[in-house]
């Protein structure tokens, strides 16, 4: 912008300059044309005016009364006065002897005089040592030329007042010039200050500072430009804040979608992606974007339904099992974007984890067999020995009283069932009603022992019970109870005669450590995830004839889990399991 001022300051002050200059010349000219042309006409004048006096013959050929005419003249004259003959002698000279100048009959200005027409001529005088103007007539008697008068004068005082003319013109110029200057910067910065403002501006809003605003309050067109910028710089601001709310809405919603979102471009690059297509797939974002869909998501199914969008526009919707980073059932749904002229720039590719949902319907089917099955087999013991008793059985009272004593057994277990199916669906729903208070951990587990004694005394077990120091937490005591009641009546259930039960209470910072281990018969390492699975059994025959409903460990997990506590096992087969719950000392404090 500086250079722009400069070329204008320069521009200005060139204009000045040649104007003055020009105009300096043409006055000069003028002035010095003018001066010339006053003088030719008075030294004209008075030439032609002693050629009147001295044209008669008798004054021009006699020397006393030639001179003393020309001398009344050229006393009231500053001019100098010469006087030839026809042949260029010189008669008279007003400056000069005529008897040492020389013949003038070559002078040019005496040529045309003496050829009957006025002659003009400026030259340097040999004589005189300074430029002069001649201005010669001719001298006429009875028409005839008899010589001629030159009337001269010097042209020096002309010349110096055009030299000082020029010199008024220089300094005049040159003041002209130093107060131009300092007019034209302002001018030029009068008109580049706007301009710079301006530029400023335009240059903030490219490095998006779009709150710059151009401050003039001018009415002329650079006044308009400005309001324009700070116009264009307020709806550009305006559009970008929208923008960015736009892609602020954009980044949370994708960033916090729990479903994947991929974006794949006409060219079959990944264009976007979000986190959870991160987790889906196992991989970073930096190294999925930019990337080919089908090297990138490494699943030729998902690869072949992003291409079957791409070349055909339509909407596709399937399931695709994936097997990397780990398992997973994923419901994808692939449509087109189309930009606003109605083109096809790729497919957006929304990708949701069903994997859960399906393990859950899953379960469900199981949970209905297994239903179905443990209600059927108790129902039909009942039916069929009913059946039987109709039949005529009840005629022997010992073969009736062993149908009664199996049909009441059969509905005790199908009543114990049904109730843990509820207490189950209960604790599930979360529809247990909880009573915190403080509650002694070693105590319970004494009256839960107390409660399977007989079972205990029955298979001669032995039991190793905690020490009798209080260990007091903030619980349900009813949950608590139910949880280690099922635990040692399974550890009673599946040890042998003589084995050993062993329950150890022990505090720790924040929560609390109960272990029931029993030397009973084991688990199979390859069913220790699923025994707390409703209705697994090990060996479904073996725990049929424990009396159990295969809900057991189930309830207990969920109870463990409505306390915001946490339980695992640890068992080696034919030596025995070992079952850890861990219970926050304070429920209070664990609330969601």
């Amino acid at each position: 912008m500086y250079r722009f001022r400069l070329k204008l300051n320069l521009t200005i002050l060139g204009l000045i300059s040649v104007v003055l200059l020009l105009m300096g010349v043409y006055f000069a000219k003028i002035l010095e044309q003018s001066y010339m042309q006053n003088l030719s006409d008075l030294l004209g004048k008075e030439a032609q005016m002693v050629s009147e006096v001295v044209h008669d013959p008798e004054i021009f050929n006699n020397q006393v009364a030639l001179h003393g005419r020309v001398q009344s003249i050229a006393q009231t004259s500053e001019s100098r006065i010469t006087i030839i003959n026809r042949l260029g002698e010189v008669k008279l000279d007003t400056n000069s002897d005529p008897g040492h100048m020389e013949n003038h009959r070559n002078r040019p200005e005496f040529e045309s005089a003496l050829s009957g027409h006025k002659g003009t001529s400026i030259r340097f005088s040999e004589t005189l040592g300074y430029d002069m103007m001649y201005i010669a007539v001719p001298v006429l008697s009875n028409g005839e030329v008899i010589g001629a008068v030159r009337s001269a004068m010097s042209v020096e005082y002309i010349v110096q007042t055009i030299h000082h003319m020029w010199y008024s013109l220089a300094t005049g110029l040159f003041i002209t010039l130093i107060l131009g200057t300092l007019v034209s910067s302002q001018i030029a910065k009068s008109i580049t200050r706007p301009i710079e403002e301006i530029t400023r501006v335009a240059r903030n809003i490219t490095q998006r500072q779009y709150e710059s605003r151009v401050r003039l309050k001018a009415k002329d067109e650079i006044g308009q430009l400005a309001a324009a910028i700070n116009f264009m710089a307020s709806s550009l601001e305006q559009q970008m804040y929208e923008i960015s709310e736009n892609q602020q809405r954009l980044t949370g919603v994708l960033t916090n979608m729990v479903s994947g979102v991929l974006v794949v471009t006409e060219n079959r690059r990944i264009m976007l992606v979000n986190p959870a297509v991160e987790q889906l797939l196992g991989t970073h974002q930096s190294e999925l974007v930019g990337k080919l869909h089908i090297e990138a998501g490494r699943n030729f199914g998902l690869s072949q339904y992003i291409d079957k969008c791409i070349d055909t526009g339509q909407k596709v919707r399937e399931e695709v099992h994936i097997y990397y980073p780990q398992e997973r059932i994923l419901d994808v749904n692939i449509a087109p974007y189309i930009n606003i002229k109605g083109e096809a720039k790729g497919v957006v590719t929304v990708l949701h984890d069903i994997t859960e949902i399906r393990r859950l319907e899953k379960m469900r089917s199981d949970f209905v067999a297994n239903v179905s099955h443990e209600l059927r087999t108790p129902i039909t013991s009942i039916k069929g020995f009913t059946e039987t008793l109709l039949d005529g059985a009840m005629q022997d009272e010992e073969v009736c009283r062993n149908f009664l004593q199996i049909i009441y057994d059969e509905s005790e277990r199908l009543f114990r069932l049904i109730v843990d199916i509820l207490d189950l669906s209960k604790i599930e729903q979360k529809r247990v009603s909880l009573s915190q208070g403080k509650v002694d951990v070693t105590e319970v587990a004494r009256e839960v022992v107390a409660l399977v004694q007989e079972q205990i005394q029955r298979k001669e077990h032995t039991v190793e019970l905690p020490m009798k120091d209080p260990v007091l937490i903030t619980t349900d005591k009813d949950c608590l109870r139910q949880i280690l009641l099922n635990l040692v009546a399974n550890a009673v259930a599946y040890t042998p005669e003589n084995g050993l039960i062993a329950i150890e209470v022990n505090k720790r910072e924040d929560e609390v450590e109960i272990i029931i281990r029993d030397s009973g018969i084991g688990i199979p390492e390859k069913d220790l995830s699923r025994i707390f699975e409703r209705f697994y059994r090990v060996d479904k025959a073996r725990s049929r004839d424990s009396g159990g409903t295969g809900l057991g460990l189930a309830i207990v997990k969920h109870l463990c889990e409505l306390l915001r506590g946490h339980i695992s096992v640890q068992s080696v087969e034919g030596e025995g399991t070992t079952f850890t719950v861990r219970l926050p000392m304070n429920y209070l404090d664990h609330r969601f």
